[in-house]
């Protein structure tokens, strides 16, 4: 396994804490069809793999009804976006079938984004929740069965010969008065949206905090987020480096060696592109430009910033199948850093990661086996076989749900 590691000089304890206005995610989260708080496990082969006290895992690997957090986002920055753009600006928060019964001339109207599957399948779901169009642009190279499942919800997949970055310059192009692109990576001109979008994520810490207060557990004293653009690893900094936060935990961020754009640009002190090929496995990871919105707290809160190869990704794979749990390749990239500085043995990389005997460490499963035929030829058994075991391999693995 390789990896580069790169310790963040200009990382502070605390940033301030954002001031939440209107309803919360989490509320608006309950009035979406499927809700309920994914599973928080306690995962003790995994914490003895790594050397620590305890791991703790956010499985995401079902989520309202889609197979990744990404739902969570898309979601609540869709209704965002519905609300401003369609409906005069109203305030008041509104569940799915709400706006689906006031979006004027539905038939009309369209969502657009851009996507290596999982945030775009959960565009495409929200826009078939509302009864309108959608036309979903993903790059060239994007697994078939990830295609699949967006055109299952009912959306129009275009295949944009280039890159991630070139599906997003795509997408951008559709916007008009009818038609509202929905991205969880900013640009010049367009934040708002994808602010959303990160604000989206914070369901799954919320339910983190209420598992861990209601079965009397410590925080987290490490967090290790996966990254493409930076969106989600940026709403869990904001959550675990407030001011808010009683002690903040080391951070960690994880990202393919082949689209390390986070860790270029941190090495840089500035945005940085990394160049394509971005040809990961992680395919969820796959991103060569940093978003403008996260990069800033990204750039203050990550301790460290690791990136990896694909075989990484493989060990972490196979790890959680041990305990019972379904990881695609981007869901398990978190724990596939951590595994790469364990096994190659360096004390110092350790230490900056954290890693200390007595560590709690926090990892989030952000999908499903999204690509079904690599997770077979990389675990040796399908995920549904997984799944179906999964009973009897937790407690195999000691594995309990907090």
């Amino acid at each position: 396994m390789r990896y580069d590691l790169f310790a963040n000089p200009r990382a502070v304890a605390s940033i301030p804490a954002e001031a939440e206005q209107g309803s919360s995610p989490i509320d608006y989260h309950r009035t979406v069809p499927g809700y309920q708080p994914t599973p928080l496990l306690d995962a003790p082969r995994i914490a003895q793999a790594l050397g620590v006290a305890r791991v703790l895992v956010k499985d995401e690997s079902t989520r309202l009804g889609l197979p990744s957090f990404k739902m969570l986002g898309a979601s609540w920055a869709t209704a965002f976006a519905v609300r401003r753009e369609w409906l005069g600006g109203i305030e008041e928060s509104l569940s799915p079938e709400q706006l689906r019964q006031r979006i004027p001339d539905a038939g009309a109207k369209r969502l657009v984004a851009a996507t290596d599957g999982n945030h775009g399948r959960g565009v495409a779901r929200m826009a078939k929740l509302m009864g309108v169009a959608c036309n979903i642009f993903v790059p060239a190279g994007t697994a078939a069965s990830r295609i699949a499942d967006i055109e299952v919800e009912g959306a129009e997949v275009i295949v944009v010969d280039g890159s991630y970055d070139d599906a997003i310059l795509r997408s951008a192009e559709e916007a008009d008065d009818n038609t509202i692109v929905v991205s969880d990576t900013s640009w010049e001109g367009y934040s708002a949206i994808p602010r959303e979008v990160g604000h989206g994520y914070s369901t799954m810490f919320r339910e983190i905090d209420q598992a861990l207060a209601a079965n009397g557990a410590t925080a987290p004293s490490v967090v290790a987020f996966q990254a493409g653009v930076g969106s989600f690893a940026a709403a869990g900094l904001v959550h675990y480096r407030s001011d808010a936060a009683t002690t903040p935990p080391r951070t960690v961020i994880v990202e393919p060696l082949r689209a390390n754009c986070l860790l270029a640009s941190a090495r840089a002190g500035a945005i940085t592109e990394a160049p394509p090929p971005h040809d990961s496995t992680m395919a969820g990871l796959n991103c060569g430009l940093p978003s403008q919105l996260a990069w800033p707290i990204i750039d203050r809160t990550a301790d460290v910033f690791v990136a990896i190869d694909d075989d990484a990704a493989d060990v972490a794979m196979r790890a959680y199948a041990e305990s019972g749990i379904v990881a695609g390749e981007s869901g398990a990239a978190s724990l596939g850093g951590l595994l790469a500085i364990v096994r190659s043995g360096h004390a110092d990389a350790r230490a900056a990661a954290g890693l200390l005997p007595d560590a709690t460490v926090l990892l989030i499963n952000t999908e499903w086996a999204t690509d079904p035929v690599n997770y077979e030829a990389v675990v040796g058994t399908s995920p549904q076989r997984v799944q179906g075991e999964s009973d009897t391999r937790r407690q195999a693995a000691g594995v309990v749900q907090l």
